[in-house]
């Protein structure tokens, strides 16, 4: 059966307060078609998971100049002064987590495991009010997994039921994201019959879809 859905469809199933995963990495590989959407709809207080909040104009940033987003769990936000200004101000919750660390929590979220153990962030900030624990003669952070209610992904060719090809750099973080949310939406650059796609070149298995809207840029 086919996925393929209207934006007005998939718009109906983004609530305010949800937690949102995003992909993308500086905006390359964010879905701009979801992201326009939610900004016109004007969703709000949205916890976002992602890399980073994109561009002043650009992907996530997008989200935070209208102040739609409530708090933040990213790797970074330098590229986005907007980010930075609210955070300061108190306008907007940031958690800022390492990149590998960040890549690591989802996967466990997305796998069902129960957390892992890094050494990344001992002796830092990062370590304060998590548990560290230790193994031989070292001592690590015990990480939680992180999922989401819902995860937004880019896909440049996508087949009717899911099955997902991402092009080059766009892949970063999205086949990650679509294994750790209840709910999985796809922003199609080109929608093709299914067969079409070579099995070799499916990154995301359409079982991780749910919904699929075409237009992507």
């Amino acid at each position: 059966m086919s996925k393929v859905k209207s934006m007005n469809e998939a718009m109906s199933l983004i609530k305010d307060g949800m937690t949102i995963m995003i992909g993308g990495f500086m905006g390359i590989g964010t879905p701009e078609i979801f992201i326009d959407a939610m900004v016109e709809k004007g969703v709000k207080d949205l916890t976002i998971i992602a890399n980073d909040t994109g561009l002043p104009d650009k992907g996530i940033g997008k989200l935070i100049a209208k102040k739609q987003i409530k708090k933040v769990i990213a790797s970074h936000i330098g590229l986005n002064p907007e980010t930075g200004r609210q955070m300061n101000a108190r306008e907007l919750e940031v958690e800022l987590v390492p990149q590998g660390t960040l890549v690591e929590q989802i996967r466990c979220g997305g796998a069902g495991i129960g957390g892992f153990l890094t050494e990344t962030g001992i002796g830092t900030i990062i370590e304060e009010g998590k548990t560290k624990i230790k193994v031989g003669t070292k001592e690590y952070l015990l990480e939680l997994p992180l999922r989401a209610d819902l995860a937004l992904l880019r896909g440049s060719i996508v087949d009717k039921i899911g099955n997902v090809f991402y092009n080059g750099s766009t892949r970063n973080f999205n086949p990650l994201m679509a294994t750790a949310a209840d709910m999985v939406l796809v922003g199609a650059e080109k929608i093709v019959e299914v067969g079409e796609l070579d099995p070799n070149y499916v990154m995301t298995p359409s079982i991780f879809v749910d919904y699929i809207v075409g237009g992507e840029k």
